[in-house]
Parts: structure tokens; C-alpha cells; sequence
């Protein structure tokens, strides 16, 4: 019999281990699906009998999900590619700039293998075929959504005090998981590195208060030029990272001139204390590339330390 998912032939070790009871409050699901109701159907019985059960909403178009995602705020979302009225992608892109940290499920017909495969590179977790939608699978899918639900949890523990972004221990545990959702979708992925230059210097000049205020700034700053898919952190004193979640390698240039324009424009309204003086190193990473996260980070981040005529030269290669 073929693989009856996507991703989910990743987590097949863990179908052993049974029908598991997998969270210890009831799992609080959205489900977007026409008729005959299968999924509904094959959800209530995996979970019938179980403690505590299932929360489960159905909607039927997708008018009526996305203001449902706000009301509901679901753990995981099931989404039937047949209530797309157009581009079946055009509901993936939808729900998933909706709620881009709610683990999106994507349920396909047979004949929308094609169209459920690709929606694992526009922002899906996992796709089931109608058919197929048994407790093993149901178990895997739901599983991996829960693990990467828990995976968010622990990296909100690890955030920076001043900043509220991801520290470096968070940043490399979410980029970890990051990159190897890239490796199995067959995506890429682009890398900001950026260096406060003059952090110290506004330190000394106008104190503490002064310097946490410019680092809330850099911050801000950082978040407003990337996608809210993307990750954002810092990762040392006076060093910060942006990653670009299935990006194609021009868009860390794009990116980075955001960056610098948002910067100037900033950096005009900031008397007395001055301005913000900001070194930018860039990179992109493709399932063809070897090495970690860890690795990659490393690369672009040493950058940083060339001068500053050469970073600003230099191109990120077409892959």
C-alpha cells in the first residue's frame, strides 16, 4: 500500500507506540470540511471513549473559518482542499497567514495528491488522503501537530528579557526544526545576521535605560521587515538574526534593504540620543547545501566580523 500522507511517513517510529493519549486537556480542533463529513467522523471515533476528549469545531466554507480561527484559537487546524473556490492554494495561503503558528493539516482526495504534496511547501504541516483518515494515521498527524505545538511552548521559555525575541538557545532550537521541515518540503531557507555596532557606545553616552530602549528599537525594526512566518531573535549582546522561512536566496538582499531603509527613516526621529548604527551579514541555505542549523548560522554570523565594504558587496549565490 503507498504511503497514505506526507510528512507523516517521517514520524513512522512512533506508530508503535499505539494510540497515545496526547495532551491532558482536551485538544481544541478546527476542521473546515464539506460533505460527507469524513474527517468529523474518523476524529469523533479515535477520540470516543477518551479522557479528556476532544474539542471539536466544524465549519463548512472558508468564510466562515477564518473569522472562526479568532473565536476558537485551535491547537490544529484540518482544512479540505474541495471548499477552495479558486487555486486550492489560495485557502492554504489564507489560513496559514491567519494563523501562521497553528500546525495546518491538509485534507486531499485522491486525485489532489499533486495539489497536497504542494501544500507543504505553502505553509502546510501534513496532508491525508479521504480513504485513508484510520486511527494509525489520524495518531501520526496529530502527533507531529502536538509535537510542534509543544516544541513552541518551550521556545517561548527561551526569550530574551529586553527584547521579548528568541535568545540564541530558543533561536536554535525553532531553527533546528526549521530547517528540517525545509529538508523534507524541499524549501529554503534565507539568513540575516546583524551586528549593533555602536550598542556600547550609547551605553556609555546616555546610560542603561538609553541602550534598552535602542535594543527594543533594533528589535522592532527587525520584525517589521520580515514576513511573520519568519524567526526573529537575539542572540547575544549586541547580536541579532532574522530567519527567512521558505525564502528563495534573493529575498535576504530584499530583506536586508528593507532593513536599511526602516533604519534610516528610524534613525531621523531619534534625538538626542542618536543614531543606531546597524552591520548586516546574509546567506541562504537549499536542501542541496550539507551541515546543521548550527552550522549555518556560524557561516553567515562569522560574516560580521569582514569589513564593512565587503559585506555590503556581497550576493547571496542563486541555488
Amino acid at each position: 500500500m503507498p504511503p497514505l500522507t506526507g510528512r507523516t511517513r517521517h514520524y513512522a517510529q512512533a506508530s508503535s507506540l499505539g494510540t497515545v493519549q496526547m495532551t491532558r486537556r482536551r485538544l481544541r480542533l478546527l476542521l473546515a470540511e464539506g460533505s460527507p463529513g469524513e474527517a468529523a467522523v474518523a476524529l469523533h471515533t479515535f477520540y470516543a471513549g477518551s479522557d479528556p476528549g476532544l474539542d471539536l469545531t466544524v465549519v463548512s466554507t472558508i468564510a466562515t473559518l477564518l473569522p472562526t480561527i479568532k473565536v476558537v484559537d485551535p491547537e490544529v487546524i484540518l482544512l479540505d482542499l474541495t471548499l477552495s473556490l479558486r487555486e486550492p492554494m489560495d485557502a492554504v495561503h489564507l489560513v496559514h497567514r491567519t494563523a501562521p503558528g497553528v500546525p495546518l493539516i491538509v485534507i486531499a482526495e485522491a486525485s489532489e495528491k499533486e495539489e497536497a504534496e504542494r501544500s507543504l511547501t505553502e505553509g502546510a504541516l501534513d496532508y491525508v488522503l479521504r480513504g485513508h483518515m484510520d486511527a494509525h494515521t489520524l495518531e501520526r498527524v496529530l502527533r507531529a501537530a502536538l509535537e510542534r505545538n509543544t516544541l513552541k511552548g518551550l521556545t517561548d521559555l527561551l526569550r530574551d528579557r529586553v527584547t521579548g525575541l528568541y535568545s540564541r538557545d530558543g533561536f536554535l532550537t525553532v531553527g533546528v526544526r526549521r530547517h528540517e521541515e525545509a529538508m523534507r518540503a524541499g524549501s529554503s531557507l534565507v539568513l540575516i545576521c546583524v551586528l549593533f555596532e555602536n550598542l556600547q557606545a550609547l551605553r556609555e553616552a546616555f546610560g542603561p535605560g538609553a541602550a534598552d530602549r535602542a535594543l527594543s528599537d533594533v528589535a522592532n525594526l527587525l520584525k517589521g521587515c520580515c514576513r511573520r512566518s519568519d524567526e526573529v531573535a537575539r542572540l547575544g549582546e549586541a547580536q541579532f538574526a532574522i530567519l527567512g522561512v521558505d525564502a528563495v536566496a534573493p529575498s535576504a538582499q530584499v530583506m536586508r534593504s528593507r532593513l536599511e531603509q526602516h533604519l534610516a527613516v528610524h534613525n531621523q526621529t531619534r534625538s538626542p540620543w542618536g543614531p543606531i548604527d546597524l552591520r548586516t551579514s546574509i546567506g541562504s541555505w537549499t536542501p542541496q547545501d550539507k551541515g546543521t542549523f548550527g552550522e549555518f548560522l556560524d557561516g553567515i554570523e562569522s560574516r560580521l566580523r569582514l569589513p564593512r565594504e565587503e559585506l555590503a558587496n556581497e550576493k547571496v549565490p542563486q541555488k
